[in-house]
């Protein structure tokens, strides 16, 4: 099933987030909006949608992924049913989108900085398992934390008022972020 997009305006009264996480970024989002409207101070809420590249850490589930392909575990795991849907963005895409909205946005506004590109967990296993030639049984722990089903960014504003659209395809990306994890493996650089 496919759900719609998040876009900006979709955190309604009473005030929703999907977990404490989701609640530190939303009062975190209002303490900038009380500032502007008592000091004037400019900022902008960059809301970024599951950002992966070169040099995150095993924390992420990309580099988690890749690690693990590396290792060449066997079982491979993958947390929860596979089927959550994320906008994997490049770090270089985030870079770019924040660089933007900290030069056009001064009101505290919020702004998606994701991709738009619908990608399941599993599939994401599978490809990073491809790139390493690696075919071992995926286990799936659907009892670990997994976050929402579907976490997808409506970007439209960040085109509108930024002229932002990320340029990083996922597929170029995680190539990119594997070449970099076999390098610094190779140079124990990591």
């Amino acid at each position: 099933m496919i759900r719609a997009s998040l876009n900006e305006s979709m955190v309604g009264s009473p005030f929703q987030a999907d977990n404490l996480y989701g609640w530190a970024k939303l009062i975190g989002e209002m303490t900038l909006a009380a500032y502007y409207k008592k000091y004037g101070m400019r900022s902008v809420a960059c809301r970024y949608f599951t950002v992966y590249g070169p040099r995150c850490g095993e924390s992420h589930a990309i580099m988690a992924m890749i690690g693990r392909a590396l290792r060449r575990e066997d079982p491979f795991i993958v947390w929860g049913n596979g089927e959550q849907v994320r906008n994997w963005t490049h770090v270089d895409d985030i870079v770019s989108g924040t660089l933007l909205a900290a030069e056009r946005i001064s009101d505290a506004h919020a702004i998606n900085l994701g991709t738009m590109e619908r990608i399941r967990v599993i599939d994401v296993a599978r490809e990073t398992l491809g790139y390493f030639g690696h075919d071992p049984v995926i286990k799936l722990l659907p009892h670990q934390p997994t976050g929402p089903l579907n976490r997808v960014a409506d970007n439209s504003l960040a085109a509108k008022l930024l002229g932002w659209r990320p340029c990083v395809a996922f597929s170029n990306g995680l190539q990119e972020t594997i070449e970099w994890r076999k390098a610094c493996r190779l140079f124990n650089s990591c």
